[in-house]
């Protein structure tokens, strides 16, 4: 086993040790991802050194962006109900923390190494990214990202990141390109603009970025858009008026649907005068930041549907998108490769004919001379083809790259169709197979068995979240809900406490022995 797949495992086994005290239920889900690894690994689709189960955060992640003095820091202290992160009217924090839960009574403030080299958190590897698109700035991932900890219970079993101030204009590539990446880790997003400035007009980038870029995406119901410390507008004339700006805002930017939310610091709060306005604002202040703090609260059961979500989703790029794509691919490079060898060879032949006639040389008159050697003959004219051929491969090829580059955008970059199609082009494949690097039946069967098991364990989910029966009892759609045995007291319905740790039994089919004892024949 090479360093890099042993590296692989040795993290995913720790993922696996820490689920079975956290969650039993999703090591089903790692074992799934081991499955697509093989097939990535196989198809090249994926790196040696990597794997799906890295691409996502296995803790519920809460993403907290927003505006310069938005008020994020006060609304995290506020929920987590310590005084954790620095606040102020300024912007007080230039990094993206990450806020966690520890057994040690004693806070720590730990470097962004901590985050960037453990899969187990969000921004692992994040460096890379940021070495892509700013060259030196992935070697400072401490002055990008920091971990905090405290043993605040609110904490315990999710992660809150709250980034610095964005500002579209003034932001460097490598910082939204981290923004970006959390936003796509993200279980639950809070969008937070500040009610102080009335004018949001003038922020048409940050909204552009934060509400045009965001509206449109399938997992858009994850994103909460607050309006922070509206408290101020109570001293406004029409402090309504203040809230309609910001919709309007919203509402240029395509957000039509959905719920606006407007909140206020209880603790951080400006002194309203009137009784009776003061009353209402603390009303909807209340009502807005229950419903806001019951989505966080709830995040770990988005976060177990989100990782199996992945894992379906990824298996089916595999087999609906990248494959076909890399097919097409394929059959392009026999074309032109077979293209460019009668080219080239047809250009050999007729430049010889011409250099022969111009020097007066018939090359009729080598005839006999062949004929009298044919096998020394063959073998030279064989080497030479050969030498042709793969180098017209080797071209075709490259006038690929960018194809297959572009076709690997198409899926987000997650799948490496470069990597791929350069595996399936490879000196030591046969041309006329036409056929991807890895790709076969027993693949396919793998993948089948992946979302057969993918959809076992959102049963599995849906088992411990949902009682359509309303009994406790096993429910069959067809023949309706079980009832207990008269001669014996119905059983007692399942607590959430015990669903959390149930393991269940392993199905009796070993889909890994089948796999790799099947994985030993050519396809």
């Amino acid at each position: 086993m090479s360093f890099e797949k042993s590296s692989i495992k040795q993290r995913l086994d720790q993922l696996e040790k820490h689920l079975s005290e956290e969650n039993p239920a999703l090591i089903d889900a790692v074992k799934s991802f081991r499955q697509l690894d093989k097939v990535g690994h196989k198809t090249g689709l994926l790196a040696e050194d990597d794997s799906f189960a890295t691409r996502i955060t296995w803790w519920p992640l809460i993403s907290v962006l927003g505006t310069f003095s938005a008020g994020k820091s006060t609304f995290i202290n506020h929920y987590i109900g310590e005084q954790i992160q620095r606040s102020g009217n300024q912007a007080v924090d230039d990094k993206f923390t990450v806020l966690c839960y520890s057994h040690e009574a004693a806070p720590h403030a730990l470097p962004g190494v901590a985050l960037d080299s453990d899969p187990r958190f969000p921004l692992y590897r994040i460096s890379e990214d940021i070495e892509s698109v700013a060259t030196g700035e992935g070697k400072r991932i401490d002055s990008y990202l920091q971990m905090k900890t405290t043993t605040c219970e609110t904490l315990r079993g999710k992660t809150i990141i709250d980034s610095p101030g964005f500002d579209a204009d003034a932001q460097r590539t490598s910082t939204l390109r981290i923004t970006d990446h959390i936003i796509a880790l993200s279980d639950l997003v809070l969008v937070l603009f500040d009610a102080r400035h009335p004018e949001p007009g003038a922020m048409r980038d940050t909204l552009d970025h934060l509400v045009s870029n965001t509206i449109n995406r399938p997992d858009a119901g994850k994103f909460l858009y607050i309006l922070n410390q509206i408290d101020t507008a109570a001293r406004e004339d029409n402090p309504e008026e203040v809230i309609a700006a910001w919709q309007r805002a919203m509402g240029e930017r395509g957000l039509t649907a959905g719920r606006f939310y407007t909140i206020y610091s209880p603790e951080a709060a400006v002194p309203i005068e009137d009784a009776q306005l003061r009353q209402r604002f603390e009303s909807k202040r209340d009502k807005d930041l229950s419903e806001i703090h019951s989505r966080m609260d709830q995040v770990g059961i988005e976060r177990a549907y989100r990782i199996v979500a992945s894992l379906e989703h990824t298996a089916k790029e595999i087999e609906q998108k990248a494959m076909p794509s890399l097919l097409e691919l394929m059959r392009k490079w026999y074309k032109r490769t077979l293209v460019l060898d009668a080219v080239t060879i047809a250009f050999l032949l007729l430049l010889f004919i011409g250099v022969s006639l111009g020097i007066g040389f018939n090359p009729l008159d080598i005839a006999p001379a062949i004929a009298g050697n044919w096998i020394l003959s063959a073998g030279v004219a064989v080497v030479l083809l050969t030498i042709i051929h793969f180098g017209m491969r080797e071209l075709a090829a490259k006038t690929l790259l960018g194809a297959a580059r572009k076709a690997s955008e198409a899926l987000d970059g997650k799948l490496d169709l470069v990597g791929a199609f350069r595996k399936s082009t490879r000196m030591m494949r046969i041309i006329i197979s036409r056929r991807p690097a890895g790709w076969g039946s027993f693949t396919r069967k793998r993948l089948k068995r992946v979302r057969e098991e993918n959809d076992r364990i959102v049963q599995m989910l849906n088992d411990r979240f949902t009682d359509p029966s309303g009994a406790g009892l096993a429910y069959d759609p067809v023949t309706k809900p079980a009832a207990a045995p008269a001669s014996e007291p119905a059983p007692e319905p399942e607590t959430k406490e015990t669903a959390l740790h149930e393991t269940p039994e392993p199905m009796e089919f070993n889909m890994d022995e089948f796999l790799d004892t099947a994985e030993k024949e050519k396809d």
